[in-house]
């Protein structure tokens, strides 16, 4: 067995029902408690005005941040000179993954000085102490994992953008309470994108040439949920047990990413997300079946048999009816059905975000696919966006 490590994950709570105990927990923090949710999805509940009533009975003083799209520098930078100087014992994220990262950024930015910027790596130039207000996670969406990672991505949207990480092993979420009852308000556009950020994110850590015997199993644990329940919480968004998997899905998707890395569709996903105004999870269902392909083509190209590619058939064993099959059977089935759940799941083409055929080239070139199972070279990469495009 090769050697592996294995990093730390939040205390983790997850039941139905679990967001009514979340005043009581906030409470035994302290009385006050900074609130970042998304500017509609949480408000437009039936959980919004409950907690709110709850945390004030309680005596805890709500400072409320609200996130529209993904963090920038600016928002984080502004909510933090906002509370700085104000005793604030908890902060609290209830959202998807870009208000998990906005309230990772902020819990970690209240204790120390300057821009979020002078920290984020490749851009900044500082190290983070790691010191932080203790931070609870909360997702409504079933997709990035963030309530189980260590890093808080933060962006600035542009030519000249950039989509990078705050990370320290001490941003691990106090607590990521998982509660599937938030998730059933989530429109069925997220839930597609979201679902497909999972699915992504379980199968490239899956493949990952840093993959251990233990992200192994919780992924493809993850996954048995994905093949059951993905399309189901699609059609069907009143489904609890639909909904349930799916955030478990994405639970696991956090602790496998976090150990294990990702690979080319997460790669090129970023380098895009710097660049256009485009949702997450939209790129990583595009580009799936594509990037997939093209490593199992490249695989196949090899004089002797991968390892990948027999994780290639185990992806197709789980997603097929067939049994008896052949691997070679199993391992096309398995790209069938990546471009038949991105057709399901209506993922849109590139270009409806403004992406043209000159951007292919940069884009390509300056994306990074170091945990690949194979080895693709910009050629590569840009021909897997040209498909999509």
């Amino acid at each position: 067995m090769n050697p592996f490590r294995f990093a730390r994950i939040p205390q983790v709570l997850f039941r139905i029902g679990a967001v009514n105990d979340l005043s009581a927990i906030a409470a035994g923090y302290g009385s006050s408690l900074v609130l970042v949710t998304g500017a509609r999805s949480f408000a437009a509940s039936r959980h919004d005005e409950h907690l709110f009533d709850q945390l004030t009975a309680r005596g805890v003083i709500i400072h409320h941040v609200t996130v529209a799209g993904e963090p920038s520098p600016a928002l984080i930078d502004e909510a933090v000179s906002r509370l700085k100087g104000r005793p604030v014992s908890l902060v609290a994220g209830i959202g998807g993954g870009s208000v998990m990262d906005a309230g990772k950024a902020i819990s970690a930015m209240l204790t120390t000085d300057g821009s979020v910027t002078d920290y984020l790596e490749v851009v900044g130039n500082r190290e983070h102490p790691g010191t932080k207000v203790p931070f609870i996670a909360v997702p409504t969406t079933s997709g990035t994992g963030s309530e189980a990672t260590k890093n808080a991505v933060i962006s600035q949207v542009g030519k000249e953008g950039f989509k990078r990480s705050l990370r320290h092993d001490n941003f691990v979420p106090d607590l990521a309470l998982v509660d599937p009852d938030l998730t059933l308000h989530c429109p069925q556009e997220i839930t597609a994108a979201a679902g497909m950020d999972c699915f992504t994110q379980l199968t490239e850590a899956y493949l990952s040439d840093k993959a251990s015997p233990m992200t192994d199993a919780l992924a493809l644990d993850g996954l048995k949920a994905v093949s059951r329940s993905l399309i189901r919480s699609y059609t069907n968004g009143g489904d609890i047990k639909a909904r349930s998997d799916m955030s478990y899905a994405a639970l696991m998707s956090g602790i496998c990413l976090a150990n294990a890395g990702l690979g080319a569709v997460h790669g090129l996903a970023g380098t895009i997300g710097a660049m256009f105004n485009i949702p997450h999870g939209a790129v990583c269902g595009t580009l799936m079946a594509p990037a997939n392909e093209v490593n199992v083509r490249e695989l196949r190209k090899m004089s002797k048999q991968d390892q990948a590619l027999g994780k290639y058939a185990i992806l197709g064993r789980i997603f097929a009816d067939a049994t008896g099959k052949s691997d070679n059977y199993y391992i096309d089935f398995f790209i069938d059905y990546l471009n038949a759940v991105s057709y399901r799941l209506c993922m849109p083409k590139l270009s409806s975000f403004g992406l043209i055929h000159g951007d292919l080239e940069t884009i390509s070139s300056q994306s990074d696919v170091k945990n690949n199972p194979v080895r693709l070279s910009p050629a590569q990469l840009a021909g897997i966006l040209e498909q999509k495009l």
